[in-house]
């Protein structure tokens, strides 16, 4: 009874650890947005004080965003120490879904490492890989609460065939995702304002001019708005990339639901996650045009992160679960120290008997 209970309470804890690492997500989303990363200069300590014992009084600014950030961090470094611990004594966790625990409490230990040392170091590119690890760190986590779950229990192992290749679909699709996101924390950490200050054009074209004299009139034009730092040829020619990178993502998308419906049915399960897909993906867009619409405000640029998580995390959910429902090969066919043949071959090559038996 003892054990039943615990396992009760792990499948709650488990979607409560997950759903704090988003909003972790989400609140350093706030910190690029407006521009806190570094307003608090040490670390471990906040300005010299306690972590925890830093008087609220001092929260002004982007010290605010900066020290809620730690604590938030803080606390979902707890709880998934905690996770690991419960799956490691859990009598009923498969051996390797401990493993994953044991990978998830390294993950967040190297996640604040690293948000550690870009404070010390003073490096942007450490900002860019703490940002695309806590994107891979959230889908872990929230895939150790799938498991968790009743509804991941009750799916069906191998249901049919994928033989459309549903599953590589959905796996490159969510590949690409994850591209596009790291390729916005880079952005974000260029520390640059918006290098196409509009949309859907850039600079006026379909694709902007990038010679030194384009960029030298870009940002004598940039002047004019307070707070725009210079930019580069590369900083330009990166967000046109993150833009054709969403053009790809949302012609892929729309490629895993069209297939899905015609081949599976509206009502199958992968179908109804690829509705979803599409439609996190739509709202992305707009929210990525909102972004530079409005100069980048801090609000909107946040959604924009957190609904971009989003997007990675319902991908990767919709291919971990295209994975258990669809097998990789036909039940027709088996494999044989000759390679894969069809079973009514295999009857001209081996008895009755040992044919039964695979």
């Amino acid at each position: 009874m003892k054990s039943s209970s615990q396992t009760n309470w792990l499948k709650p804890y488990a979607v409560f650890t997950a759903l704090a690492t988003f909003v972790l997500v989400c609140i350093g989303g706030l910190v690029t947005s407006h521009e806190a990363g570094m307003t608090v200069p040490d670390w471990p300590t906040s300005c010299g004080y306690n972590m925890f014992f830093f008087p609220i009084s001092k929260w002004v600014g982007g010290i605010f965003f900066e020290h809620l950030h730690r604590l938030a961090a803080s606390g979902v470094g707890l709880l998934t120490t905690i996770l690991m611990v419960w799956l490691l004594k859990s009598r009923t966790a498969p051996k390797w879904l401990r493993v994953l625990g044991v990978i998830a409490f390294f993950g967040v230990v190297a996640q604040g490492v690293l948000g550690g040392l870009r404070v010390i170091l003073l490096k942007d590119q450490l900002g860019v890989f703490h940002a695309a690890l806590a994107q891979l760190f959230l889908v872990l986590m929230c895939a150790i609460a799938l498991f968790q779950t009743d509804f991941w229990r009750n799916l069906p192992i191998h249901a049919q065939t994928d033989t459309h290749r549903f599953r590589p679909l959905f796996i490159f699709t969510t590949t690409l995702v994850f591209g596009q996101l790291a390729l916005g924390a880079t952005m974000r950490h260029q520390h640059a304002g918006l290098s196409i200050p509009d949309f859907p054009a850039a600079y006026g074209k379909i694709w902007p001019a990038t010679d030194p004299a384009a960029i030298s009139r870009y940002n004598q034009n940039r002047m004019e708005v307070i707070g725009y730092n210079p930019i580069t040829a590369f900083q330009v020619e990166l967000q046109m990339v993150h833009r054709l990178v969403a053009l790809l993502i949302f012609v892929a998308v729309g490629i895993c639901c069209w297939r899905a419906r015609r081949l599976l049915g509206p009502g199958h399960l992968l179908t109804r996650f690829t509705y979803v897909w599409s439609g996190l993906v739509m709202v992305q867009i707009f929210l990525g045009a909102a972004t530079i619409w409005t100069g980048k405000s801090a609000d909107i640029a946040t959604a924009h992160v957190a609904c971009g998580a989003l997007c990675l995390v319902t991908g990767a959910m919709a291919s971990i679960i295209a994975c258990r429902l669809l097998s990789a090969q036909s039940e027709s066919y088996v494999t044989t120290a000759r390679g894969r043949v069809a079973k009514n071959e295999l009857a001209t090559l081996l008895p009755s008997s040992s044919i039964s038996k695979s």
